[in-house]
């Protein structure tokens, strides 16, 4: 079946040679000369592609693009630019929109094609990437309640491992309506996890979660939970995160898991997809208990895969009253307490000033130098 393309333009000659010049092509052809006819469309037809001019009566390009990235429907759809506008600010604007190529007028119909071939084929290769392969290594990082540093030991943890590996790596918000790190690094999209999960089950692709797992300066890819309430429907939760899970497992070798707490939907289910866990406890005898009660469970639970469990102390506070590495090791038999986060509340500060991960406001410290320990050893476990 030949892929269809919608072209949007308001020139109706525009519209007659582009989509003449792309039937010849083997494309099928869909257009609409107005951004509600556009949008109208897009639902309808869902294309493999959208061409998009920006000067438009109306609705503009830019509009369009905004809208279509809001759509579930539409937002993993790839938009090619096509337009007269050509200054620096033009292509930045249409970037923010949301465009995937920017490609300006006047152009040889060579070029156009070639552009358009290359986003079609870039979202084949993801398409095609088998789903189930289960080809990454998971990581699972929780504690028996909130609180322990869990969100930041995972941030820090995916930075520590993406500069030991050359294979890309996530890092991923489960908690919809709860998430911390787009406030923390004032990243304004972060709202990828809502917008995944409000695709139907059979959307939720290997193409759909690339395009919510945004890139970032410290090279980790971010899949990042909304920090407002959202409604969602909590009867499809656990199977629509699972499926999320499973194509990012396809396309991205290595997923560092926010889980939070066993509280989580689908928790049953998420924890036996990880390759390894990480749990963490603090210095209080009430929080080590919980913590036992919590690895009895997983043990329990374990799958029928081999897996590994660490058990982290995150200390917070810097006082004689909590109790020792040594201490918690005797509550929790079985259990080796390896690796230790110290306290650094200034350092905490400072990365919340400048907007960075934890990690960069000392990388020879001594909270990035356990993170490092516990980014080696997990290199070493499954050779990354």
């Amino acid at each position: 079946m030949p892929e269809k393309i919608l072209i949007v333009d308001d020139d109706m000659e525009t519209l007659r040679l582009v989509g003449m010049m792309l039937q010849r092509q083997g494309y099928e052809i869909a257009a609409a000369n107005t951004g509600e006819l556009a949008l109208e469309t897009a639902v309808k037809v869902k294309p493999s592609l959208i061409i998009l001019d920006v000067v438009m009566p109306g609705m503009d390009g830019y509009q369009i693009a905004r809208e279509l990235r809001k759509n579930p429907l539409c937002t993993h759809i790839p938009i090619l630019m096509f337009t007269a506008k050509n200054q620096m600010g033009d292509k930045i604007a249409g970037y923010g929109a949301g465009a995937d190529d920017y490609l300006t007028k006047p152009v040889h119909p060579a070029e156009l094609n070639a552009h358009v071939k290359a986003l079609l084929d870039r979202m084949k290769k993801i398409k095609n990437t088998p789903e189930e392969s289960g080809s990454g290594c998971i990581i699972g990082v929780l504690g028996c309640k909130g609180g322990l540093g869990v969100s930041t030991l995972v941030l820090n943890l995916a930075v520590s491992l993406s500069g030991m590996t050359s294979k890309e790596v996530v890092a991923v918000e489960l908690k919809p309506g709860q998430g911390s790190w787009g406030v923390e690094l004032d990243i304004a999209n972060s709202y990828g996890l809502e917008k995944l999960l409000a695709l139907p089950v059979d959307e939720i692709t290997a193409a759909a979660v690339e395009k919510f797992a945004v890139h970032t300066s410290f090279n980790v890819r971010l899949l990042m939970a909304s920090e407002k309430s959202q409604k969602i429907s909590l009867p499809d939760l656990p199977e629509k995160t699972l499926a999320i899970l499973k194509s990012l497992n396809s396309s991205i070798p290595v997923q560092v898991l926010d889980i939070g707490n066993p509280y989580l939907a689908g928790f049953s289910k998420i924890h036996k997809l990880c390759d390894q866990l990480i749990v963490l406890t603090d210095a209080f005898p009430a929080t080590v208990l919980r913590t036992r009660k919590l690895l009895g469970t997983l043990q329990f639970e374990a799958p029928k895969k081999s897996r590994y469990i660490d058990t982290v102390f995150y200390n917070h506070i810097r006082s004689e009253a909590g109790l020792t590495a040594e201490q918690i090791t005797k509550l929790l038999p079985g259990t080796t307490i390896k690796f230790m986060i110290p306290p650094v509340p200034e350092q905490v500060f400072q990365a919340n000033q400048k907007y960075i991960p934890l990690y960069h406001i000392q990388p020879e410290g001594l909270f990035s130098q356990q993170v490092n320990e516990l980014s080696r050893a997990i290199c070493q476990r499954f050779q990354l």
